[in-house]
């Protein structure tokens, strides 16, 4: 038997503004490397452990908690729940060689943490490396979607969210154009999708973009 350890998988997350269908292509995307014989991690954030699923229900579902949070708090709360993630679920799969596809991560925090409410870009981007242990995702893809499309989608969803629930329109127009810049700044990290047109043309560009990285 040999000792050579795994070689370590990829690690592909997919962001963007509320209503662009990223956890849909994030599902599809799973469905379809395992499809190809590649053993695949699907996870969210905040989510992804015990820990991450209570974070995520304190800060985004609980009426009078998460939408009353301070904005340093909040993201101490993600960040939390973020090391406990990398921890336990994203770091061992990608040294057992599997690859993970995570919808949301880092560039959430940074677009909604940071740009959406105002928490210092440089400390907030210092804590992620701390949470992380200076984890990168090897391939970002970036559902873009315009912000008035994306949430005439959400308000077909039943459970309050502290986000589309409470915030202007302003405030996701400012989330949607930090990522566009986050990807202009990163662009070998990346890839811009559009999110506004079918499940099906979104799943193929993502398929056209990620085919070229399989094994």
């Amino acid at each position: 038997m040999s000792d050579t350890p795994p070689a370590r998988g990829h690690f592909i997350t997919l962001e963007g503004p509320e209503g662009s269908g990223k956890t849909t292509a994030a599902r599809h995307l799973a469905a379809w490397l395992r499809s190809r014989g590649i053993p695949t991690v699907l996870t969210q954030e905040p989510g992804g452990t015990p820990l991450g699923d209570e974070i995520r229900r304190l800060v985004l579902h609980m009426r009078g908690m998460s939408d009353d949070l301070d904005p340093r708090a909040d993201a101490l709360l993600y960040a939390a729940g973020r090391a406990q993630h990398v921890a336990r679920v994203i770091r061992p799969a990608l040294e057992r060689g599997e690859w993970v596809v995570c919808a949301r991560y880092i560039d959430s925090s940074l677009a909604y943490q940071g740009a959406g409410y105002g928490n210092d870009l440089v400390e907030l981007r210092r804590l992620q490396d701390f949470a992380t242990g200076g984890l990168r995702p090897d391939l970002t893809l970036l559902l873009d979607v315009p912000v008035d499309v994306g949430l005439e989608r959400t308000r077909r969803r039943a459970e309050w969210n502290r986000f589309e629930d409470t915030e202007e329109v302003a405030f996701f127009e400012t989330v949607r154009n930090a990522y566009l810049r986050f990807a202009d700044q990163e662009p070998h990290r990346f890839r811009v999708v559009d999110g506004s047109g079918s499940v099906e043309d979104a799943d193929a560009s993502i398929r056209d973009i990620v085919e070229p990285l399989l094994p």
